[in-house]
């Protein structure tokens, strides 16, 4: 690319002019692999402080920072710590857009959200979550939340002191738009140290999970995001419980239903589930006092990978906890393996159906007609050989020493077995095998 020995460049204006032609041509995918590999990257970062050329780099940037195999590349440079300058410093209510934009993107690389949180000797988080929380900033929320997603003890430790305002967060904000970034963030805590008993408890979690669980509910992200935060509660053993007792189980089935089409609402609640399995003190719940296992089943053929590898996760607990639930999942199992043979040997036995004669005359005392075939003798000799290739018949009494345990011809070439069909593996085609649970996608009927 001969533009880059152009960067940078002492005239404002031809630097201006290449910094635009690079934004147009950013937008294929190549090119913003190859400004990356021709080392423009930390000459761009540099540009930032100029007033003059910062809006179009800060542009440039966020393009460059969409392809998540980039983002590694800029904890190279200083774009995380000016991004931070420029987020706490702001005296305006509402930051750039271009500025939070890239911050956003950056914040779901683990090394640039390491850096964000280290700004000033790591006080980066709390600067970030007072800012939000002053001027109820839902994109700094989702710069935050997106950090929370990391898997990083050194991240997940400094949310334990902010899970309180969270959890009082939960029951307390109107905005919902702010309020759905706080459920997220929340719901990424997976952390071990953490007394989710005591959060819910404190402020009252499970009547306002369920009041935020409506089946038709018009804000479905924040749906998503509740869901998502029940899973996470559900590993903890005591909260996994309450929950059970709550009836929550029957009003996940009931989104269930209503929110079929979601991939990503269906996923998380089939998570859910299988956190509730998982425990014992909630296992008996699930299994016998709900519908769950069936949905699971009819689950098992969603053409979304991920829903049918959790749901064999929770069926194979099942199955090894109840005796009647295994065989049904077995049986299940074996039709959905086997679905395109069971139905050909399904359709062939109507054919057959079709052909039989149906008997008018001279029907026996169990309704069969012995001449509708003709002469017996002529029906007798349909099974011997014609005597002018020089062999006899079989010889009836022949075929009854064999039955009998006589002897039997021992050059003869014995009936072998075949294989046994493995009906392990599960079709991964969609179909309706169990179409009385539930309706999904228009395949159920």
């Amino acid at each position: 690319m001969k533009v880059a020995r152009l960067i940078p460049c002492p005239q404002a204006d031809l630097l201006n002019i290449i910094l635009r032609l690079l934004l147009n041509l950013s937008f294929d995918r190549d090119i913003r692999a190859q400004i990356i590999r021709i080392g423009l990257l930390p000459k761009l970062v540099d540009l930032i402080d100029d007033e003059n050329q910062r809006l179009i780099c800060l542009c440039l940037l966020y393009h460059l920072s969409m392809d998540d195999r980039t983002k590694g590349y800029f904890t190279y440079t200083k774009c995380n710590q000016q991004l931070m300058k420029m987020i706490i410093d702001c005296k305006e209510e509402r930051l750039e857009p271009e500025v939070i934009a890239l911050a956003i993107n950056l914040a779901l690389n683990p090394g640039c959200a390491e850096q964000l949180c280290d700004y000033k000797h790591g006080k980066g988080l709390k600067l970030l979550m007072k800012r939000a929380y002053k001027y109820k900033d839902s994109l700094i929320m989702k710069m935050i939340r997106n950090i929370s997603s990391h898997a990083s003890p050194d991240i997940k430790s400094q949310f334990i002191s902010y899970v309180g305002p969270l959890g009082e967060t939960l029951v307390t904000e109107k905005d919902e738009v702010f309020l759905t970034e706080v459920v997220g963030t929340l719901a990424n805590l997976t952390i071990p140290d953490i007394d989710y008993q005591a959060l819910m408890d404190e402020y009252g979690l499970v009547e306002w999970i369920k009041s935020k669980l409506k089946p038709n509910s018009a804000d479905v992200e924040l749906t998503l995001n509740v869901v998502v935060l029940v899973g996470t509660l559900c590993a903890d053993d005591a909260c996994a419980e309450v929950l059970a007792k709550s009836d929550i189980i029957q009003i996940l089935i009931e989104l269930l239903h209503a929110q079929q089409e979601d991939d990503e609402i269906v996923l998380q609640i089939c998570y859910v589930f299988y956190q509730l399995c998982f425990h014992k003190s909630t296992r008996n719940v699930i299994i016998k006092k709900t519908e769950a296992p069936a949905y699971l089943i009819d689950l098992m053929q969603d053409k979304n990978k991920e829903v049918r590898r959790v749901c064999d996760m929770t069926l194979e607990i099942i199955s090894e906890c109840d005796p009647d639930w295994a065989s049904r999942i077995k049986l299940a199992r074996f039709r959905n393996h086997n679905q395109t043979w069971l139905e050909t040997i399904e359709g062939q036995q109507v054919s057959y159906e079709d052909d039989e004669p149906t008997p008018i005359n001279n029907t026996g005392p169990y309704g069969f007609d012995p001449m509708a075939f003709g002469d017996q003798d002529d029906y007798l000799d349909q099974f011997g050989y014609n005597d002018a290739d020089g062999r006899e018949s079989p010889d009836m009494n022949h075929w009854n020493s064999i039955n009998s345990g006589g002897e039997m011809d021992i050059d003869s070439k014995p009936f072998l077995k075949s294989e046994p069909t493995n009906t392990n593996n599960r079709n991964t085609n969609r179909s309706g095998t169990n179409n009385t649970i539930m309706k999904r996608r228009g395949v159920y009927e």
